[in-house]
Parts: C-alpha cells; structure tokens; sequence
C-alpha cells in the first residue's frame, strides 16, 4: 500500500522529542516504519537505552549495533562508552596507542568528568550514520536516520552540545568536530525535528516552550508537532443529550453504559480544548494520531500509527 510519504520525512536527519510520558519513543518508531514502507532506506536511534524497538519487534536487545528489524528499516541504541571508543578508534591509527589510551585511568577520568562529553560523542555517532562515505566498515548508507532524543529539558541540553564544545574548544579536533555537528543540526534542508504531545494542559504548554527553544535557541527547523493518544469522538451533540438521560435509567446495566459513554465523551470534549490550545500556541504544522487501546503497544498497533500518519 502506498500512501505518499509525509514531507517531514524526506529528511535526512530528524529528531523526535516531547515531554516525558508523551509516546515519543513509539511515535518514534511509527515515522520509521512509514518511512520503510515508503522504499526510504531508515534507522531509528535510542539514545537512552530504552530498547523500545527491541520490545516491539521482538528483537533481542538492539545494543551498538545495526539491527534490522524489518525490509529498509533498523535501529541502533547508542551507549556513550561505546560512541567514545568508537571515535578514539577513528582519531588514532596506531592500535597499540588505542589499546594504552582504553586502559588508562586517567582517560576514563577525564572522559566521566567532562560535562557533556559523553552528549557529543552520542550526536558525533549520530552524524557518522548520516554520511553517505560512512567510516565504519562496511556501513550501510541510510535515508534517513531518526533519533529518539531525549525529553525536553535534557533534549535541549542534548542539541546545544556541539555548539558549547565550539565555543570552549577554540581550536583543535574537537572544535573541529563540533562546528561540523553544530552546522548537521542546523541545516534546515537536511536536519529537522518533531515534537510529541498529548491533549492535556501541561504537554501542551511544554510543546509551546520547546518549539521555541528547539527553533530560536538552538537554530533547529521544527516540522511537525504531532498530538499522540487523541480518543475518537463517537459521540455527535446530539447523542450526548440522550447518554445523560441513560445514566438516570434503573437498568443498572444501562446507567453503567451511559456513565462510560458520558466520561469519554466529557474527555473528548478536554482533549478537544487542549487540541485548539495547540493550534494557537505553535507554529508548525500539526498531525494527529488515535489513542491505541491496548495494555502496550504492539508490532500491529506501531503499524497503525505508521499508516495514521499525514
């Protein structure tokens, strides 16, 4: 089935981000498995080691490691020790130097002590994906890469990194490496973001905030907000009027299903307020997706979310 690819997913890079508890992480795993199914070549990557891939495909832990998960789509979560080893591997050609640099304690020190170090090296990995001439052998060449970013506060903490180290690091390597980082994040035509919110008040402000951290502070394109775990309105004003009559009835049978449809419908009625609030308090475009009702999302349910996606 071919649905015409979404425009925010012609991209090469795009960051997935949202206040904690939003679904970002399925959502996440959603825009890869629409993305595969439209013939793009995708990755999607866990920086917090939530293995939520895994879990879904029923995948042994992904690790550090380019796993397939399905035709044109894999994944791959990040650990920083292993981002940092895999960097040294590449500054120095000499493997007995490698091999004294691990061993030493001095450098494991300074690598846990340094603030954000290990913040760079996760985002340096995550430029190595996006490189059609990739550095590690025999690595495949992707379309795009999706990263799974942290939740908000640490998001932005995340994305300012490259431009910090620049700043402290005049000259050198590392400046070097950052300018190149900080330049692949604010390249509007290349690299975006999505922010993931949910029709309640406090999402939804955050959502507000972020969008204007994410576009003015950090210089990064924000293309799209997506309100997650929206309920379907069954409920027409008209029906709402003959429920409320049902929860007077003395058929407990009847007033239990007029009391379950009138609590939906009174939620409906919430999240509807909080969509609107949505649409006045941010600029990008926004898409929605249904609330998926399962005990957890499933392999069948990430497959809807794909398909609901505009």
């Amino acid at each position: 089935m071919n649905w015409g690819i979404p425009d925010f997913l012609k991209k090469r890079l795009l960051f997935v981000t949202g206040k904690g508890g939003v679904g970002k992480s399925t959502v996440a795993i959603a825009m890869g498995i629409r993305a595969a199914l439209e013939g793009r070549r995708v990755i999607v990557c866990e920086v917090a080691s939530s293995e939520n891939a895994s879990r879904i495909f029923h995948q042994a832990a992904v690790g550090f490691k380019e796993v397939e998960l399905a035709n044109d789509l894999w994944a791959i979560s990040i650990d920083p020790e292993d981002a940092m080893k895999e960097y040294v591997l590449f500054q120095l050609k000499v493997k007995a130097m490698r091999d004294l640099l691990f061993r030493s304690r001095i450098f494991t020190y300074f690598a846990a002590a340094t603030p954000g170090l290990n913040e760079l090296v996760t985002i340096g990995k995550i430029w190595e994906l996006t490189q059609l001439d990739r550095k590690v052998k025999h690595g495949r060449k992707y379309d795009l890469v999706i990263v799974d970013a942290p939740a908000t506060g640490h998001g932005i903490s995340f994305l300012q990194t490259p431009r910090t180290f620049a700043n402290i690091a005049r000259v050198g390597p590392v400046h070097n490496q950052a300018m190149q980082l900080e330049t692949m994040v604010t390249d509007a035509e290349q690299t975006g973001s999505v922010i993931v919110s949910l029709p309640e008040e406090m999402p939804v402000n955050e959502t507000a905030r972020l969008e204007s951290e994410l576009a003015g502070d950090i210089g990064l394109a924000v293309d799209r907000v997506i309100m997650n775990a929206l309920y379907p309105d069954r409920f027409p004003a008209g029906d709402r009027r003959a429920i409320k009559r049902l929860v007077s009835s003395d058929d407990p049978d009847v007033r239990a299903g007029g009391r379950a449809a009138l609590s939906q419908s009174r939620r409906v009625a919430a999240q509807n307020e909080q969509f609107d609030r949505l649409k006045d308090m941010v600029s990008a475009p926004i898409s929605t997706l249904p609330f998926i009702f399962r005990p957890e999302v499933d392999l069948h349910a990430a497959r809807r979310l794909a398909e609901e996606l505009e």
